[in-house]
């Protein structure tokens, strides 16, 4: 872009502003460049989000099944039988109950 004096010289850019023109190409480059490295990183972090939550999930099923196998394993009749297998007797007169209050 030529400016032109009344005289007919065609003259050059002004000072400066060749300077504005490639920052302004700079930028308008810039934006679509740093818009897709955010979406990537965005990605990214979302799909690390993902393997976390599925981590967490997975601790929780097992704990959940943990917490099964013990409520089994401690139950009353489990206790009898394996008590039984060692050549324990079951007396209810011996049973003390305790409570936290």
């Amino acid at each position: 872009m030529k400016a032109t004096i009344k005289n007919g010289k065609k003259k050059g850019l002004l000072k400066g502003e060749g300077l504005i023109w490639l920052t302004l190409v700079f930028i308008l480059l810039a934006i679509p460049v740093v818009n897709v490295y955010t979406k990537a990183i965005l990605s990214e972090s979302n799909i690390a989000l993902q393997e976390v939550e599925n981590k967490i999930r997975e601790q929780e099923d097992m704990n959940n099944s943990l917490k099964m196998e013990i409520s089994e394993l401690a139950s009353l009749d489990k206790i009898q039988i394996i008590a039984q297998e060692n050549g324990l007797t079951y007396k209810n007169d011996n049973i003390k109950v305790v409570t936290n209050e």
